[in-house]
């Protein structure tokens, strides 16, 4: 699935003068901020199985007290078309739920050092709809961290656990960006904005099936103003989700192509 674009709310955060969360005078809400937006989405070869497809997307996060939330929720093939290779899915929904809970603010220290800006405790929960093949959760350690250009950037590490094999299997390291890097007259700007998942030491025991590691990069280029954004992203993939590339899940290794127009709330 797709992953994340981000909103007017969240840059609104990014853009902040840079420095280290302090919450020792005890507001854990003077950071408090939330957004919510409707992406149209066009997904082109996407991987695995080089599916074409449009899908509705709803969009949101933000912050309160000592929680940060991402999350997003996919309904495929609106229109019910019956060319769509969405149509005879088994699952026309994917969720996906990414709260952080502040150390930082749950401690009133100042617990950044070096580039590192604040530390959470980081949780992500992945869910398809009708049949469930797709029911992880996972935890660990989460941080906002100043990158050179990029600015404020998130980058969590994850254990995951399989709720279907209800088994631990491997690690998941994401990182996402937001960089407004050209701005018109009229306030409207264009941003680079992305993301990485990698996922590594998973179990491969079915060698047809699956590997050891795995991931995927979103590139996207998107033109934003107060209430709407257009935008394309390029997504280049290695052995997603640990499945082997060529092996029983098809195609896993390559490139695939998205168009977003999105209207924020």
């Amino acid at each position: 699935m797709r992953k994340s674009l981000l909103t007017l709310g969240l840059l609104a955060a990014i853009s902040a003068p840079v420095m280290a969360a302090d919450y020792s005078d005890g507001d854990i809400h003077k950071n408090d901020y939330k957004w919510l937006q409707f992406n149209l989405m066009g997904a082109f070869d996407e991987l695995p199985g080089e599916s074409s497809h449009d899908y509705l997307e709803m969009e949101f996060g933000g912050r309160s007290g000592i929680f940060d939330l991402y999350g997003y929720v996919d309904i495929f093939n609106l229109a019910s078309d019956p060319g769509s290779d969405k149509d005879s899915a088994d699952s026309k929904i994917f969720m996906k739920f990414a709260p952080r809970m502040s150390l930082d603010a749950l401690t009133g220290k100042d617990l950044s050092f070096g580039p590192v800006q604040e530390l959470y405790v980081a949780s992500l929960i992945e869910w398809d709809g009708a049949n469930g093949s797709t029911n992880n959760q996972k935890i660990g350690l989460g941080s906002d961290v100043m990158v050179p250009w990029l600015g404020k950037v998130g980058m969590n590490l994850y254990s995951t656990y399989d709720g279907n094999a209800k088994d631990w299997n491997g690690y998941h390291f994401a990182m996402n960006w937001f960089k407004p890097f050209f701005f018109f007259e009229n306030g409207s700007f264009v941003s680079y904005q992305g993301y990485i998942d990698y996922q590594f030491a998973m179990n491969d025991d079915v060698k047809e099936l699956n590997t050891t590691n795995g991931g995927a990069m979103f590139n996207g280029i998107y033109w934003h103003s107060d209430r709407f954004a257009l935008g394309y992203g390029l997504k280049g993939y290695k052995d997603v989700y640990g499945l082997k590339d060529g092996g029983w899940a098809g195609k896993t290794t390559g490139f695939s192509h998205y168009v977003a127009a999105t209207y924020k709330f």
